[in-house]
């Protein structure tokens, strides 16, 4: 008997009957054992969001076989879909400027194998976290940005994101703003990670505005960009508990392990296929 294998398909399409008797009929004509659906059917938008992992015997082609034939059941729904081998890795730049924690917790997460990504590369804006990275034997790019060389160091990103064939890029604390060609550009494939509950407290010093409202909770925000500041469709959110007694400082550091914590969880329901976006809004479906 051959290796069994697992992939993921995912899809979001325009709500209507057969589209789930179609999916598993496909699967069944593969003989195909579903390990796990998980739909869901937003009926005031009227679409269907769909992921289903699947196990079956391996053949050297089955992939490709498979995408070929479901392109027809596709078509036949208008259905945005993706087909893939579950635990295949996706390919990561992360960007970051001074503040690292972000940035070694997902260098851990990786080597660790705790998320599925392969990181290819980091550029920053600053020197500071060369030595981390370079540990991990992966490739560091300084990239000075100012307001003057702002198209030139935008446009060195997008032609590192090339070389790497980086499919997601991850700002990790990067603290300048993408111009809104660039986010166009990367739009459904950057995430941020904001240091606050959103869509409380924008733009910078979160953490300062926050003390200033005298709140009892901070928290972090992993959204999708776009050319909006902090206003892309959110993935994750964490938050924790503080009191009167918290200065600012005191803010920024309980609020770190929620900054960890959201960004990881986004990256890992982003690379698998867990995030559904549509418009402004996502589904996540876990």
């Amino acid at each position: 008997m051959s290796e069994q294998i697992r992939h993921v398909l995912t899809l979001q399409c325009p709500e209507g009957m057969g589209i789930v008797n179609a999916v598993t009929g496909f699967l069944l004509k593969h003989e195909r054992t579903i390990v796990e659906l998980k739909q869901f059917d937003d009926m005031a938008a009227g679409r269907l969001y769909l992921r289903v992992d699947f196990a079956g015997e391996g053949q050297a082609d089955l992939l490709e076989q498979m995408r070929a034939e479901f392109a027809e059941v596709a078509q036949q729904f208008e259905m945005d879909w993706q087909l893939r081998e579950r635990g295949e890795k996706t390919k990561v730049l992360i960007m970051v400027s001074k503040f690292d924690h972000c940035l070694n917790d997902l260098l851990f997460r990786a080597r660790t194998g705790e998320l599925p990504i392969e990181i290819v590369a980091v550029v920053s804006n600053h020197p500071d976290s060369r030595s981390l990275v370079e540990w991990h034997g992966i490739p560091y790019y300084h990239v000075p940005i100012s307001k003057e060389t702002k198209p030139q160091a935008e446009a060195e990103l997008l032609s590192l994101i090339a070389k790497h064939e980086a499919e997601l890029v991850v700002l990790a604390r990067y603290m300048q703003v993408l111009s809104d060609e660039l986010s166009r550009e990367l739009t459904g494939k950057t995430i941020n990670i904001h240091h606050s509950f959103l869509p409380s407290f924008k733009g910078a010093k979160p953490y300062h505005q926050a003390w200033e409202r005298g709140v009892k909770t901070v928290g972090a925000t992993a959204h999708y960009v776009n050319s909006e500041l902090d206003e892309g469709p959110i993935i994750a959110q964490q938050v924790v508990e503080v009191d009167h007694t918290f200065g600012p400082q005191d803010l920024v550091a309980a609020g770190r392990d929620t900054e960890c914590k959201a960004l990881s969880n986004a990256v890992r329901w982003h690379c698998e296929g867990r995030v559904f976006l549509y418009g402004n809004r996502t589904v996540i479906l876990r």
